[in-house]
């Protein structure tokens, strides 16, 4: 008797517990979901905070490249916007803020923090080997 009784406070329990966790289960946009800790810290490893540091092609607070450029304006005309951005964009640090948005958007649907930092390294087919350097950097910096 004392096991069933157990048993059915446990049923219980989960329906009672049920829809608690199904509201904890819905999908933030990269929009809703808070990137800040995740973008000052790319922004403290790749430039210190400077919005004028360059290196290579790569240039701002965020070392954006030509080629992320050329994607967001991909992505922002696939999505039938009129907004482009510019090479110049990547010395403003709202801009560049955006553009990292917006491939998030596109390549980290479910906003894994991890994929976004590789990503952000590797680009769209980055090696978990290739970026893990810059991925343990990040995640010092987050801390």
């Amino acid at each position: 008797m004392v096991k069933y009784a157990k048993l059915f406070c446990l049923g219980l329990s989960i329906l009672i517990l049920r829809p608690l966790s199904a509201g904890a289960a819905k999908k933030t946009t990269p929009e809703q979901f808070d990137w800040t800790p995740v973008i000052e810290a790319i922004i403290l490893v790749e430039s210190e905070g400077n919005p004028n540091a360059v290196s290579g092609n790569s240039v701002g607070a965020m070392q954006i490249t030509p080629i992320a450029v050329k994607e967001c304006n991909i992505i922002l005309e696939a999505r039938g916007s009129e907004l482009r951005y510019t090479l110049a964009d990547r010395y403003d640090v709202a801009k560049s803020k955006e553009m990292f948005l917006l491939i998030q958007s596109k390549y980290n649907a479910k906003n894994d923090v991890e994929k976004a930092i590789r990503l952000w390294n590797g680009g769209p087919n980055f090696s978990v080997r290739a970026t893990n350097r810059y991925y343990q950097k990040v995640l010092r910096r987050m801390k």
